[in-house]
C-alpha cells in the first residue's frame, strides 16, 4: 500500500526534528586525547639548527679540499699549466653564468667619429653583443699608426665612464686611456653600468639580481661586453689581434682581472686598486661584500690570488696606493705571494708584479706602461 501524503509529511517532519536534535548535542573535543606540548619547548632545537649552519659555513669557508680537487696545477711547462687550469676556468665561467644566454646579433657594429686631436681620432663605438644589448664605448685610433697596432682595453671604475677617464685630465685615472694612445696603441674604453638617468640609484644591483634569475650575472654580461667587442675589433685592419692588453682602475681593476682570466687573447693586464679588497671585506663581515661580487664559490674557489692562476703565464700587474684606504692594500699584500708563486714555479717571475706606489686611489701610469711595454 502506498503511504498517503499525510504520512509522508509526518515522516519528513520527524526526520528534520531528529537532525536538529543531533546538531544540538555537544561535540566532544577529540583532540583531548592527542599528545601536546608547548611550542616554546622546542625553541632550543631551532637555536641549535642556526648554530650548526653557522659552524658549517665557517668550516666550508676554510676548507681547501674542493679547490685542491678542482685545480691540480702542472708546472712542467707553460702549456701544461694552462691545460691544468682549464677545469678551474670552466668552473669560474659556470659560477658567474658566462657566456650569457642569447644569440649573438647579426647586425653590424657602428663607429661614429666624435672628434680628433694631435694624438688620435675618437669614435663612438656601438657593438651588438647580446639580443638588444650593445657594448658601447670610445674607440681611439692613434695618428701615429703605421701598419697594425696592439689593442688596449681601458676599463673605468665604479660610478665612472670612459669620458671621466679620458677628458679633462682623466681625474684619478690620469693617463690610463690616452697613455695607450701616446704609445701607439689602439684603445677601446667600454662603458659599464653604474648609474643611469631616470633609473634608481641601485640600478646595477637590480639588474644583477634580475640577470641571476635568468642564469647569468652583471659580471658575466660585462665581461661579454669586452670579449665580444674584441671579437669585432680583431677584424679591423688597423689592429694586430695577437697583441691585446687591458688596464683598469678600481672596479675596472676587477674587470682587468676577471676578463683575462677568461679570455686568453689578452696577453698583459694591469689591475689597479682592486686586488684583495673583497677578501678583506669578507674577513671583517661576510655580508659586506657587494652583491655583484657574491657569485657562487667566490671566496672558496675564486679568490683573487687563485683567479690570477687563470691569467698565468700571461703577464699581470696589480697595483695599490700607500695613501689609499687600507682595505684596498693590506689584504692584497698578503695575497700577492700566493699569486706570484704560480709564475715563480714556471720560472716566469718577471711576468707578475705587485706594485705598492706612493699615492692614493689612482692609476699609476709609470709602473703600468713600463710593464705593458715590456710584455706586449
Amino acid at each position: 500500500m502506498r503511504p498517503s501524503n499525510q504520512q509522508f509529511f509526518v515522516f519528513l517532519a520527524s526526520l528534520v526534528s531528529l537532525t536538529a536534535s543531533l546538531r544540538a548535542q555537544p561535540v566532544r573535543d577529540v583532540q583531548e586525547s592527542y599528545f601536546n606540548q608547548k611550542v616554546a619547548d622546542s625553541n632550543p632545537l631551532r637555536t641549535e639548527q642556526a648554530r650548526e649552519l653557522d659552524a658549517y659555513i665557517k668550516s666550508m669557508a676554510v676548507d681547501t679540499t674542493r679547490f685542491a680537487d678542482l685545480f691540480q696545477p702542472n708546472f712542467a711547462s707553460s702549456q701544461a699549466f694552462e691545460q691544468s687550469a682549464m677545469p678551474l676556468r670552466k668552473a669560474f665561467c659556470e659560477s658567474i653564468g658566462y657566456p650569457p644566454p642569447g644569440q649573438r646579433p647579426k647586425e653590424s657594429a657602428t663607429f661614429t667619429q666624435m672628434g680628433e686631436d694631435q694624438l688620435g681620432i675618437y669614435y663612438r663605438a656601438m657593438i651588438p653583443v647580446l639580443p638588444g644589448v650593445h657594448s658601447e664605448g670610445i674607440y681611439i685610433v692613434p695618428k701615429s699608426l703605421r701598419g697594425k697596432a696592439p689593442l688596449m682595453i681601458s676599463m673605468h671604475g665604479g660610478g665612472g665612464s670612459p669620458e671621466v677617464a679620458l677628458f679633462n685630465g682623466g681625474a684619478n685615472y690620469h693617463d690610463m686611456v690616452r697613455g695607450a694612445v701616446k704609445r701607439g696603441y689602439v684603445v677601446y674604453a667600454p662603458q659599464h653600468l653604474f648609474r643611469a638617468e631616470e633609473y634608481p640609484q641601485d640600478i646595477r644591483r637590480q639588474i644583477d639580481d634580475r640577470l641571476r634569475l635568468i642564469g647569468t650575472s652583471i659580471t658575466a654580461v660585462e665581461i661579454a661586453k669586452i670579449t665580444y667587442a674584441i671579437d669585432e675589433l680583431a677584424n679591423r685592419q688597423e689592429l694586430d689581434s695577437s697583441r691585446i692588453g687591458m688596464v683598469g682602475l678600481s672596479y675596472g681593476g676587477y674587470y682587468a682581472q676577471v676578463t683575462p682570466a677568461i679570455d686568453t687573447r689578452i696577453k698583459v693586464s694591469v689591475s689597479s686598486c682592486y686586488f684583495g679588497v673583497q677578501e678583506g671585506r669578507y674577513e671583517q663581515d661576510e655580508l659586506s661584500v657587494p652583491s655583484d661580487f657574491r657569485f657562487m664559490n667566490r671566496m672558496t674557489l675564486f679568490n683573487d690570488a687563485d683567479l690570477v692562476a687563470l691569467i698565468c703565464p700571461r703577464a699581470h700587474q696589480i697595483q695599490a696606493g700607500t695613501k689609499d684606504n687600507a682595505s684596498h692594500r693590506e689584504k692584497g699584500t698578503s695575497l700577492a705571494p700566493r699569486a706570484a708563486a704560480y709564475f715563480e714555479k714556471l720560472h716566469l717571475s718577471d711576468r707578475f708584479q705587485h706594485v705598492v706606489f706612493e699615492g692614493g686611489h689612482e692609476f699609476n701610469d709609470e709602473a703600468a706602461w713600463a710593464f705593458v711595454e715590456k710584455h706586449l
